[in-house]
Formats: structure tokens, C-alpha cells, sequence
């Protein structure tokens, strides 16, 4: 029955047989606890024995180089990333400080700009103060140059009052007449 089941199960594509009395006989065989022969003979002790020589040999020239090599290998890969964290570490030192100096380039260039304002501020005011002062001083020269014309002109029209009353009576009159 056993060498039926696997001839059943060798003819079909996948890995249960494709009728169902197949699968029922299978689940039998399964479910009936039947024992299974395993041949022990001196192939195993043979394949053990090469197991072992292969372990005995291959250990000192395979295996313990080559955990030497991934040990050296976790050593410098611990070592480049202690190390990478050290550097990692002061540039972030190195960023801190460069911030804390720009930040301090900036309130000292904040305060000499707000001192170069006021220092302009304070110029401005007295450059206007003493454009002021000038035009003020313009001012008074021209309006006493212009009083000083105008008593002079007062005095010349003075002067030449009966000249011109003579000349307007005449032309009025239509005469000469003299005073």
C-alpha cells in the first residue's frame, strides 16, 4: 500500500496526490502510526567521522582566521564610529561656538550701527543747525542791505521830490513850471 501511495505521489505536479483515494490512503498511513525503517549502517559512521575530521581540520585553518578577521573587522568598524562620534562631537562643539561668535559679530555690529546712527543723527542736527544759523545770517544781511537800499532810494526820492512834482505839474498843466 505504502509503494502505491508513492507511486501515486510521484506521477502528480505538486506536492499532494491528485485523487482523493490517494490523499485518504497517505492520511492512513499517516494516522495508522506505522513505523518507519531508517538504515543505519556504516555510511552514517562514516559520514560522522568525516564530519568531525572536516571540524578538527578546517577550524584551525577556515574558521578561527576567519573569526579573527570579523573580529579585527568589529574592532575597526567600533573604532572608525567612536571615532566618527568624536568628531561628530566636536564639530558640533565647533558649530556652537561659531554661532556664539556670529551672534556676538551681530550685537557688536548692532551697536556700532546703532552708534554711527546716532553719531549721524547728531551730525545731521548740527549741520541743519548751522544751515539754520547761515540762512538766518542770509537773511538779516539781505534784509539790511535791502533797508540800507531802500533809505537810500528814500533819500534820492527825497531829494528829487520837487524835480518830479515839477515835471507831473507840467505835464498836467501842459506848461513849464517852476517852483
Amino acid at each position: 500500500m505504502r509503494k502505491a501511495c508513492y507511486a501515486a505521489h510521484a506521477r502528480s505536479p505538486g506536492p499532494f496526490p491528485p485523487n482523493p483515494v490517494a490523499n485518504l490512503q497517505s492520511l492512513q498511513l499517516v494516522l495508522s502510526g506505522a513505523d518507519v525503517n531508517v538504515d543505519f549502517d556504516l555510511s552514517v559512521v562514516a559520514q560522522i567521522a568525516l564530519f568531525g575530521l572536516f571540524i578538527v581540520v578546517l577550524k584551525p585553518v577556515l574558521f578561527d582566521p576567519l573569526l579573527k578577521l570579523f573580529e579585527e573587522r568589529e574592532k575597526l568598524t567600533d573604532g572608525s564610529l567612536s571615532t566618527a562620534r568624536d568628531l561628530d562631537a566636536k564639530a558640533n562643539e565647533l558649530l556652537k561656538r561659531f554661532d556664539s561668535e556670529i551672534e556676538s559679530v551681530r550685537h557688536e555690529a548692532a551697536a556700532e550701527r546703532d552708534r554711527l546712527r546716532a553719531e549721524t543723527a547728531k551730525l545731521e542736527a548740527k549741520m541743519l543747525e548751522e544751515a539754520k544759523a547761515d540762512a538766518a545770517r542770509i537773511l538779516t544781511e539781505g534784509r539790511a542791505r535791502i533797508e540800507k537800499e531802500v533809505a537810500t532810494l528814500r533819500t534820492e526820492l527825497e531829494a528829487s521830490r520837487p524835480a518830479l512834482a515839477e515835471q507831473i505839474a507840467s505835464k498836467m498843466i501842459g506848461r513849464e513850471v517852476r517852483s
